[in-house]
């Protein structure tokens, strides 16, 4: 199965900061995104959320649905409890089609704070944690829908230590969503992680960092959210992220590679910035020699 290339509307409408794209309505999104050359759509929050409109909207535009994300509470909730709560999600991810959950520890997670105030897991809760988090996996993953773990900043998992603490402490059932812009900004190699994980990687957020504001931001312990807004992201090939040479450790990966790149739209052209995100996504993925459509 071919690579296929979708965006998230995160470059047109921020979920963690509605100022940011509020007024950009989401056809303007949708058409914009199939202009620039993309097959598929994460959700966001402009998107219907029943699945014969879902449907519609998305179809109009020649674009399917991707994935889209869920926020979990583990760390407070019971595998029984999540799954209740997963439920209308899962739904109509499966009547949509689509077959990987963008899924993510967010207990105790508030992006407005500065980074050091995040949440650390104790050393000794790693073992339960990862038992709840593979319990869910085997149960969407029975519904025909693979969990897609999002390792993200600001959450108990962000560093390279903390992905390699959770890794061993889950399943098979249980496999990552390689980010590369948080995985650089938490102090992680991305092409040692998708080297390492390459067998458990079938999620690809394409970000790309602007190293020089995420060195200010990590000095001046900004928010995650004043960081995104002062450019710490951008689309892959307009920072410093070798996309190459991590996508070359992903041999044989098959499913969607996924421009993620919030931005303040005021400042990045959502479609300009959409058109330069596809266009290197698809040059870096030809180099590394993963098969396209």
């Amino acid at each position: 199965m071919p690579i296929r290339f979708g965006t998230n509307p995160i470059g047109w409408s921020n979920d963690d900061l509605p100022e940011l794209g509020g007024d950009i309505p989401l056809e303007q999104c949708l058409s914009e995104a199939r202009q620039a050359g993309f097959e598929g759509m994460e959700l966001g929050n402009k998107f219907p959320r029943e699945a014969t409109a879902l449907r519609k909207v998305l179809s109009s535009h020649g674009l399917d649905l991707v994935s889209g994300w869920y926020s979990a509470s583990l760390l407070t909730r019971t595998p029984k409890q999540e799954m209740e709560q997963l439920r209308p999600h899962l739904d109509l991810l499966k009547a949509l089609g689509a077959n990987v959950l963008v899924f993510a520890e967010t207990t105790d997670t508030h992006h407005d704070r500065p980074q050091s105030k995040r949440p650390v897991l104790k050393e000794s809760r790693w073992a339960d944690l990862g038992r709840r988090w593979t319990e869910v996996a085997d149960m969407t993953l029975a519904e025909g829908v693979r969990l897609c773990f999002h390792h993200h900043m600001g959450t108990v998992v962000q560093s390279e230590a903390d992905i390699d603490a959770m890794m061993a402490a889950t399943g098979p059932s249980f496999h990552l969503l390689l980010d590369t812009g948080h995985a650089v900004w938490g102090g992680a190699d991305p092409v040692a992680l998708a080297r390492r994980y390459r067998l458990r990687i079938s999620h690809f957020h394409a970000k790309d960092v602007r190293r020089d504001v995420m060195q200010r931001s990590i000095g001046e312990d900004w928010s995650f959210q004043k960081s995104v807004v002062e450019g710490v992201y951008t689309v892959p090939g307009d920072g410093s992220i070798d996309f190459a040479a991590v996508l070359k450790e992903l041999p044989g990966y098959s499913g969607w590679l996924v421009v993620e790149a919030e931005q303040d739209p005021k400042k990045a052209h959502p479609l300009t910035y959409a058109k330069m995100g596809y266009a290197n996504l698809r040059r870096f993925a030809a180099e590394a020699g993963l098969a396209t459509a």
